[in-house]
């Protein structure tokens, strides 16, 4: 395990900028709370877990600026995106130890690790899966990139790779930023596990044709039910999946987990610019005069789930309620937005 999206030292927060990525390997030098919640809008940082993360660190940076509140920081930060719940987990992780007089950074450097932690844990669960299962499909980036390290998506399959394991993986271009085919694949040709990256459009063949075993993907936020939010193109994908009979696995942190929410009617879309769709970078690839809609993620329902990878184990839907019902007092979030 090579990749690492972010690190923090000497009270200066360190982020591979992924919008660069894979042409050029920049990293970005954080000082500050105001710095740090632009990165998360601009997705210099991206990725549910890692930009739970990246807050949390951001937190701890606003303690050392003066005239900043936790109030004041988490405020900054909350506003920047409205989907990933790991955002606000990380946040009010860090603004409570700040308010009980404890020290901020060592709250974002427990919390960092305990996310990575987890995110391992998922690699050795959901590894078991994939020994019959070899050609695997997944969306978007829920790599080392999206969640520190190791990965939600990724880990599995990190972990299969190492006990042997002969994996291919069919990576989604995911329209219109490319997290899959810069990110994605950047991650997975830094280790040499083979893949190809396929247009959008092109899952539903390789899943009829029987060249897909399983799909997995990450999340940015789970309802207690398992309908969950994901990138958007995620729904049709799983509902491809359970149309040709494929497994269709999500795998998570617990900070990924809204325990407070009953099922995914209310969770919020963020919706990004139109340019996003309407250009290439800097080429316009529309007409002048057109518009575009932009919803980031979409909300898939639990029934399409065959089960959800987390630290602890592989769960279908029903037997993931009753453990969040169960541990809901440990789980549960201090503040739901």
């Amino acid at each position: 395990m090579t990749v690492r999206a972010l690190w923090y030292d000497r009270h200066t927060l360190h982020l591979i900028d992924q919008r660069r990525l894979p042409a050029h390997l920049i990293v970005r030098h954080l000082r500050t709370v105001q710095g740090t919640a632009e990165a998360i809008r601009t997705m210099v940082v991206r990725g549910a877990p890692a930009i739970g993360v990246a807050a949390a660190y951001g937190m701890a940076l606003a303690s050392r600026q003066r005239g900043m509140t936790p109030t004041r920081a988490a405020v900054l930060l909350r506003a920047t995106r409205p989907t990933a719940y790991d955002l606000f987990v990380g946040i009010e992780v860090v603004r409570n130890a700040w308010t009980r007089g404890d020290d901020p950074e060592a709250a974002a450097l427990a919390y960092c690790a305990r996310v990575v932690g987890e995110c391992r844990k998922i690699g050795e669960a959901g590894a078991p899966l994939f020994r019959q299962a070899n050609k695997v499909l997944t969306h978007c980036n829920a790599g080392a990139l999206a969640t520190v390290e190791w990965g939600t998506a990724l880990a599995p399959i990190r972990v299969a790779r190492d006990r042997g394991v002969r994996l291919f993986v069919w990576v989604d271009e995911t329209r219109p930023l490319l997290q899959g085919s810069r990110l994605t694949a950047w991650e997975l040709d830094q280790e040499r596990i083979p893949h190809a990256v396929i247009a959008d459009n092109a899952a539903g063949y390789y899943l009829h044709n029987g060249d897909v075993d399983a799909v997995i993907v990450g999340a940015d936020r789970v309802a207690r039910n398992g309908d969950f939010a994901n990138k958007i193109g995620t729904y049709e994908k799983a509902v491809l999946a359970h149309e040709n009979g494929v497994p269709f696995y999500v795998a998570a942190p617990w900070s990924t987990f809204d325990v407070g929410r009953k099922d995914g009617t209310t969770i919020p879309v963020e919706e990004r610019a139109e340019a996003e769709v309407l250009d290439l970078g800097t080429q316009r690839i529309a007409p002048k005069r057109s518009h575009a809609r932009n919803p980031a993620f979409d909300i898939t329902p639990a029934k399409y789930v065959t089960g959800f990878v987390t630290p602890v184990g592989v769960m279908r839907p029903a037997e993931l309620t009753r453990f969040l019902l169960r541990h809901r007092a440990r789980l549960a979030a201090p503040a739901r937005p």
